[in-house]
């Protein structure tokens, strides 16, 4: 198969050593790249609603297909008129093939060769995922970016394990891709099948663990087959940091520069300038929420624990430079206040903080790409954050 892409146009803006800048149209939804994109798992960022993460300047978000199937089910969000209509979300979504949520159950799934048999963490009640099955849930919700179902190694595993879990991720591939393409035929004559005017753009994984050799022949076949865009997963899974990039370099130059790249799962604002300096294009991480709501937010100087008692009578915001609605109207005593008191308005003013944070750092890092100021900027950020500031105690 020959790649032919028919539902996303890329275009590279700007390229500066490695790191690029380019933008990408889906279902008439347009995206800026390098993109931070806020993970809402089951239709929701955690603790901020749409309009707020609209007004951050997000671009798009994820929604995952596994939760979604579960609750509240592709049909509720059908008869609501699709995912964006239901969340109230205007921009892109990008759905996760739940590949990784199935893996991770378990004692509550078996792979068999033509997908994955499992039980819900919610009821127990028994389910299949196909290929096939998982592209129509993903099309059925009105996803704009849909990923293929594969198999997610686990770390560590040995070269044999991850080679014949590669073998059957590059099968699925193969049968997502068909489906895809199958459906885009019949499409516009059957439009009352459906409820959406578009078809998701498809996105294949590369796995491969940590073998070298197995990433560049996964990325290799896969383009073979011909996608959308092309994401690099089963990284960031508990495996040395040092191994996440090794893999990623191993990657990236097998894959066509002119369809996006997209980094799976990761991750920190370290990581984020690390990856877009080896030419990664799209992030996603649940770091930047999890962490709100637990009481760290980011900051240029690193992350700032706003819960510990050195900041009780500190009146200063969070980031000095911050431009956000929460720096500029909250102060570090008043939010470590509310942590402490329960009140759910910490999480909130914490979340959308550090989600601004996260997005401002790619628009820097989009605008020092296109004023051939990568490198100074990479620097800069990267000796500034790690300063330890804060003393991060």
């Amino acid at each position: 198969m020959t790649e032919s892409p028919t539902r996303l146009s890329f275009t590279l803006r700007a390229v500066d050593g490695r790191a690029r800048v380019g933008e990408f149209m889906v279902n008439g939804r347009v995206v800026e790249t390098p993109v931070f994109m806020p993970v809402g798992t089951a239709g929701s960022v955690k603790a901020l609603p749409p309009e707020d993460l609209a007004a951050l300047g997000a671009q798009i978000c994820l929604g995952n297909t596994y939760h979604l199937y579960l609750r509240p089910g592709v049909e509720i969000v059908r008869q609501a008129g699709g995912l964006h209509r239901f969340i109230n979300w205007e921009a892109a979504i990008l759905t996760d093939s739940g590949g990784y949520q199935v893996f991770s159950l378990q004692e509550l799934r078996k792979i068999e060769p033509d997908g994955v048999r499992f039980r819900s963490h919610l009821d127990g009640s028994e389910h299949f995922f196909s290929p096939e099955g998982v592209f129509d849930i993903q099309a059925g919700l009105g996803s704009d970016i849909a990923m293929v179902l594969d198999v997610c190694t686990p770390y560590p595993a040995d070269h044999e394990q991850a080679a014949k879990d590669l073998e059957v991720t590059l099968d699925w591939a193969l049968q997502s891709k068909s489906r895809s393409d199958s459906l885009t035929g019949s499409y516009m004559s059957n439009m009352s099948n459906w409820s959406y005017s578009s078809l998701p753009a498809l996105f294949g994984i590369v796995q491969g663990s940590v073998y070298a050799d197995l990433r560049a022949a996964s990325a290799r076949r896969l383009v073979e087959i011909g996608f959308d865009g092309y994401a690099i997963g089963g990284l960031s899974v508990g495996e040395p940091k040092s191994a996440m990039w090794e893999m990623t370099e191993a990657t990236v130059p097998h894959l066509p520069a002119d369809r996006p790249r997209y980094l799976m799962g990761v991750g920190t604002p370290e990581d984020l300038i690390m990856g877009i300096d080896r030419g990664i294009d799209m992030f996603d991480c649940v770091l930047p929420t999890r962490a709100a709501r637990h009481g760290t937010a980011f900051t240029p100087d690193g992350p700032l624990t706003v819960k510990a008692g050195r900041y009780s009578d500190d009146f200063t915001p969070l980031d000095a430079e911050c431009t956000c609605p929460t720096c500029r109207g909250y102060t570090r005593a008043y939010i470590r206040h509310l942590f402490n008191a329960g009140e759910i308005s910490a999480m909130i003013l914490t979340t959308r903080h550090n989600l601004h944070f996260y997005l401002s750092v790619m628009r820097r890092a989009r605008r020092a790409i296109r004023g051939s100021e990568w490198t100074s900027f990479r620097d800069g950020f990267l000796a500034r954050y790690r300063s330890d500031a804060h003393n991060r105690s």
